[in-house]
């Protein structure tokens, strides 16, 4: 009889453990770096959130500047993390691929792996400087979507990877140098400032070839610093990429080839790479490469 009630005892224990575990964790976290909040780093957040949620967390980030190495794990989803001020909520690091021969890819500031995710009104920054490639924002994940944000680099800024990933990006500044939007996502791109600080190419896609689309730019206003006058729309990384400029307006400082085959006439055969309906003086087609499709 003792050893029947405490098993029953025990499964009590177990049915109830769930709901008292679920205590222990916020639906509505405010990280402050000056201690006013629940936490003060993002990291620090990260662990009170219940893994594989089926309800949204949000994570109120005040403004301050987040000097941190974040990684965003798989297990997380349906999180909406939400700055007080893009300009002056700022998350940032300054890794970079020479460090220790790190690599390109462990040089992200931030690496979001979960999926149903929201960023708002945030920077994403990697300050390292013109040392190479040096990754500001890595994604893994699929349904992710970016809103006012910042995303502030060099060479790399944004690399979007995932085989079936799809990002979306609404009213963001993205600025680089050499291949600063690059990876194998789908990702749309809509009234968004792209940005370059160097004669350099804006996009390196890697779009796989059974990927329908890649990177797409809608609305979007390509511009550049003041010494900057040869900036091509993209490159292919890898054979397939996919990358289309739909109703952008287009600086003087784009080439009048507007794509590079990275020294390598066999991805001519390949690369999907299309303008449709673009304007301003980076958008005459006259002397675009020959090999740029109609979009279909």
């Amino acid at each position: 009889m003792k050893i029947g009630k405490i098993l029953i005892l025990a499964i009590f224990m177990l049915m109830a453990a769930p709901k008292a575990w679920s205590a222990e964790y916020m639906r509505e976290i405010t990280v402050a770096a000056d201690g006013s909040g629940d936490f003060k780093t993002i990291s620090e957040a990260l662990e009170a959130i219940r893994a594989y949620m089926d309800y949204r967390v949000t994570v109120n980030i005040k403004n301050g500047e987040y000097h941190e190495k974040l990684i965003i794990p798989s297990w997380l989803e349906n999180v909406d993390f939400i700055g007080e001020d893009p300009d002056k909520t700022i998350i940032t690091y300054n890794d970079y691929a020479k460090l220790d021969n790190m690599g390109t890819f462990r040089t992200y500031t931030m690496r979001v792996d979960g999926c149903d995710i929201t960023f708002k009104n945030l920077t994403i920054r990697n300050n390292a400087g013109r040392v190479g490639q040096a990754v500001a924002l890595h994604t893994e994940g699929t349904n992710l979507k970016f809103e006012n944000c910042r995303f502030l680099g060099d060479q790399d800024t944004l690399f979007l990877a995932g085989h079936d990933s799809e990002l979306e990006f609404e009213n963001c500044y993205v600025e680089g140098t050499t291949d600063f939007i690059f990876g194998p996502a789908t990702a749309i791109f809509e009234n968004c400032r792209i940005h370059s600080k160097a004669n350099s190419y804006i996009t390196a896609a890697s779009t796989p070839e059974d990927v329908e689309i890649g990177f797409v730019f809608k609305n979007c206003k390509l511009t550049a610093e003041p010494d900057v006058t040869k900036v091509y729309l993209g490159r292919p990384w890898r054979p397939y990429a996919y990358t289309a400029f739909i109703e952008c307006e287009m600086g003087d400082h784009i080439a009048p080839a507007g794509w590079n085959n990275w020294n390598n006439p066999e991805n001519e055969k390949t690369a999907r790479y299309y303008e449709s309906n673009n304007k301003g003086p980076g958008a005459d087609t006259t002397d675009r490469v020959n090999w740029m499709r109609p979009l279909p």
